[in-house]
């Protein structure tokens, strides 16, 4: 095999698409080495890669960035401009140090936590160091100018305290000035949780990701829930509720050294805010290289000579600026809230895909959870979404499905596989296990088409028509390569797969693909009419081109989507056009032999009939216009033409009664009159009588049709076309076969004018028809016979037009209810 030394590795392992890109470097993940000089090397472990920034980011949004509104700037001048001019030079700073790079926060996160963790202990000691009780005048500036003064207490541990915190209470907000609510409390309180993916946001920078992202997670989650519970309970037992509720800088005023406080916000603010840059630029970074979104992140993927993805950062900058216009915590904690519980909701339900897609290859390493625990994620985020902002909630909602469409139809294939196809595979299986073969019914028939295809260049039009009379069921193109597997050093046919697969997508029609090696084209439609499909989705009628000595045209030099050069890019899987085109040999000439005797081709007819296959030969179909995939028309100037009699027998066409190759040609007519570029095509079916018959049966059988009609609900005009000259050109005699061993058997002796004399009416009667539907008669038993019997064929449909001939095996019709 020519990539039996491909690394096993190929692609990353832990279901991140930033893995290989968080900090702009590039890594063989099979090897753990980095691919370029200037990478840099795996080296944070679970503590300083995932722990230390987790904690610090759920540490700061609620615990210290709160504070920072009421008290770290009291010294300066105050009002919302003042803010904005605060927060931006701090933004300011946290970008001069995201330029630099990630590595300057991964070296001080650690002292960064060990500073914030002493901060934290001030106010845990604080409450006993001050024993005795505190009173503080608080002051707010009410509406109209007006002051508002509240007297507040600290009141040292106590259990009446704690008791009238505990219930809701729920006053006006002194930072909006709006009443605040279970919801609005709740948006506030999660935002403690945003930080829970700073640590999967570094994997680019871990060891090992897919082990220190769940054990780090887990525990700094463990550890900042401990740390929040402590603190709630401390600050309910010490503080009464107006103290809580009207200064959310209280920490600082019941602090032994107030500093401490302080020192902990600006250090805990600027770590989650670099920490936040940082973790966002980087996932920008990889969505840049995976060209999901095109030019308009196209400068993303830029990185500087260290590998840092600098152009992402001052993305991701330019955006938080525009957020810091809100000017208020409160004001933006519901939209924050709102939109990190979708992107929970998003992870959720991706691990819900993935259990339940059942992949062999989904092996995480944290496997404490089942689908189970992903549907209750689900549904709880997208509860609380609705209960903190409906119309936010609403918004995102909206705003992620035109990404995922977005995503659907503009983004560049992966390489790193689609759930998607998982999901689908599960599924079908599961329901073609339940269609159940036992259990088909006439009522639900459909055709279910396998085309064989010789060479697509002069076989487009067939191959979009057949699409068209389909009508939702399975259509499948075949295609046998001549060979011998025993002489070849590898199957050819798998190579040839994508060329055709991106054909169906340039024709833009709904099909299948089944290739076949065999050292004969009949032997080869023989194994894909036993093999193709599977369960109850399986091949009921074959479709052939016609035999004839006609030459072929290229479809290939009519057809835009063939002919212009869009670049050497290709599509997703790359096969461009020149390689498409290149693949595909020229179509073949007058002078050129054929690779199909006509005995092969007749006995292809006679296999299919003896497996129960329906049969349709299609003839002139390269004249057939408007079936392209750009082509917008109901079929309303289309006529239909049908003749279900078997124009080559005339006393079979005598009989009132309709067999079932009949009712199979109305029912094909039918199916094409129902598909969106015929549905207002006229339907005619024609029926050729005797009319100077002595017995007038042709009135009986006129009316048998029109009843037929009516009970199969198809609507249609019969035409009546008398044909007694030409019936009078038809004759039988017995003749005797040579290579038949003497045996004598009863065969049509059709002479050249009653073929040209059924071709006469056919071209007088059905000139304007767009297509024609005509009787196939049952293939010769003997091989010696296939050249006359194609040569009948070929008599009767000279210069008809796209026609099609159709010999039905399968009842499709029912009359009952």
């Amino acid at each position: 095999m020519s990539n039996e030394h491909t690394p096993l590795l190929a692609h990353g392992v832990c279901g991140l698409s930033a893995d290989n890109a968080v900090c702009g470097i590039g890594e063989s993940e099979g090897t753990g080495e980095a691919s370029t000089p200037n990478a840099v090397p795996r080296k944070l472990n679970t503590f300083f890669g995932v722990m230390v920034p987790t904690v610090l980011s759920m540490f700061s949004i609620v615990l210290f960035l709160r504070t920072v509104s009421s008290s770290a700037f009291r010294v300066l001048p105050q009002g919302y401009w003042y803010t904005v001019l605060y927060s931006s030079i701090v933004l300011l700073l946290v970008l001069m140090v995201c330029l630099v790079g990630a590595h300057i926060f991964a070296r001080t996160s650690f002292l960064i936590l060990l500073v914030v963790t002493i901060s934290l202990l001030s106010i845990y000691i604080s409450p006993l160091a001050l024993t005795t009780p505190l009173k503080f005048l608080i002051t707010h500036q009410g509406p109209g100018n007006q002051t508002l003064t509240y007297n507040a207490s600290y009141t040292g541990f106590n259990g009446t305290t704690l008791k009238d915190n505990l219930g809701s209470g729920y006053t006006v907000d002194y930072s909006t000035g709006k009443v605040m609510s279970f919801a609005t409390v709740f948006a506030v309180m999660f935002t403690s949780c945003t930080g829970i993916m700073a640590g999967a946001n570094m994997s680019g920078e871990l060891k090992n990701p897919s082990a220190a992202i769940p054990k780090g997670t887990i525990i700094a989650v463990l550890y900042t829930f401990i740390v929040y519970v402590l603190l709630f309970i401390l600050a309910s037992s010490t503080c009464e509720r107006t103290l809580l509720a009207q200064d959310y800088g209280f920490f600082q005023r019941i602090n032994i050294w107030p500093p401490f406080v302080t020192i902990g916000i600006y250090c805990s603010a600027l770590s989650a805010a670099m920490c936040s840059l940082i973790g966002a630029s980087r996932i920008l970074h990889a969505l840049a290289l995976d060209q999901l979104f095109g030019f308009p992140l196209a400068p993303a993927a830029i990185t500087s000579s260290s590998g840092n993805p600098w152009v992402a950062v001052l993305y991701t900058w330019g955006l938080a600026q525009c957020v810091v216009f809100a000017g208020q915590l409160n004001a933006i904690a519901g939209l924050v809230t709102v939109f990190y519980l979708l992107a929970y909701a998003a992870v959720d339900l991706a691990c819900l895909a993935l259990e339940w897609a059942s992949a062999p290859n989904f092996r995480p390493t944290f496997q404490v959870f089942s689908w189970h625990t992903c549907l209750l994620g689900i549904l709880s985020c997208l509860v609380m979404m609705f209960v903190i902002n409906p119309v936010y909630s609403s918004a995102s909602i909206v705003l992620l499905l035109l990404l995922l469409l977005f995503l659907h139809y503009r983004s560049p294939t992966s390489s790193w596989g689609y759930i998607s196809q998982a999901l689908i595979f599960h599924q079908v299986r599961k329901y073609l296990l339940m269609l159940d073969v036992r259990k088909d019914h006439v009522k639900f028939w459909r055709p279910q088409v396998l085309l064989m295809v010789a060479n697509p260049r002069s076989s487009c039009q067939l191959i979009n028509f057949v699409n068209q009379l389909k009508k939702g069921g399975l259509f499948v193109l075949g295609h046998v390569k001549l060979g011998d597997l025993d002489t070849l050093p590898s199957d050819p046919v798998q190579q040839q797969y994508n060329f055709w697969l991106s054909l169906v997508d340039k024709l833009g029609v709904k099909a299948f693909v089944d290739l076949t090696l065999s050292s004969s084209v009949r032997q080869g439609t023989q194994h894909l009419l036993r093999i193709t499909g599977l369960g109850g989705m399986k091949p009921n009628t074959l479709v052939l081109g016609f035999y004839d000595s006609c030459t072929p045209e290229d479809y290939f030099l009519q057809d835009h989507a063939f002919c212009e050069s869009k670049g050497s890019g290709g599509d997703d899987f790359g096969v461009d056009l020149p390689s498409l085109q290149a693949h595909f040999p020229p179509v073949r000439h007058v002078e050129s032999p054929r690779w199909l005797t006509s005995e092969e081709y007749v006995g292809i007819i006679s296999d299919a009939i003896k497996m129960s296959k329906n049969v349709c030969l299609g003839r002139y179909f390269f004249q057939l216009q408007g079936e392209g995939m750009g082509t917008k028309t109901d079929g309303a100037a289309r006529i239909i033409d049908v003749w279900p009699l078997n124009l080559l027998q005339p006393s079979s066409t005598s009989a009132a009664s309709v067999d079932v190759c009949s009712l199979f040609l109305l029912q094909m007519a039918c199916v094409l009159n129902m598909a969106s570029r015929w549905r207002h095509a006229r339907m005619r079916i024609f029926l050729c009588v005797e009319a100077e018959s002595s017995d007038q049966g042709w009135v009986v059988k006129e009316e048998t049709y029109r009843e037929l009609l009516r009970k199969l609900r198809i609507r249609a005009s019969i035409k009546i076309v008398p044909w007694d000259s030409v019936v009078q050109l038809y004759g039988q005699k017995q003749i005797r076969d040579p290579e038949l061993e003497g045996l004598t058997k009863p065969a049509q002796a059709l002479s050249e004018d009653f073929l040209s004399a059924v071709n006469r009416m056919l071209m007088e009667h059905s000139a304007e028809a767009a297509v024609r539907f005509l009787y196939l008669p049952r293939p010769p038993a003997h091989s010696s016979q296939s050249q006359k019997y194609l040569s009948q064929l070929e008599a009767v449909t000279y210069g008809l037009g796209p026609t099609l001939l159709i010999h039905g095996l399968t009842p499709v019709t029912c009359t009952e209810l």
